[in-house]
């Protein structure tokens, strides 16, 4: 059996939290935070998709999202996916 470790892609689909907007992404290579090709990352945020985040990393067969932090009722709603 492989080792996998995808590269995964979160993009913000919608947000009402001043951290993030429409459009945002957020890259993984690995576990690795990808700084160069990331824009803002909240940490409350990850703590609530990085599950998922996780399983697709691993090539769980999960679908894109939606997934979504609810801190403060300033919810932002993510797309998780692979990137090839």
């Amino acid at each position: 059996m492989g080792y996998t470790d995808n590269k995964v892609k979160v993009t913000v689909i919608e947000s009402h939290c001043p951290k993030y907007k429409a459009g945002d992404v957020i890259r993984f290579k690995g576990s690795e935070l990808d700084k160069e090709n990331s824009d803002n990352v909240c940490m409350v945020a990850m703590q609530a998709i990085y599950p998922f985040i996780y399983a697709f990393r691993r090539g769980g067969n999960l679908k894109n999202g939606p997934y979504q932090c609810t801190d403060c009722g300033e919810t932002v709603v993510f797309n998780i996916e692979v990137e090839l």
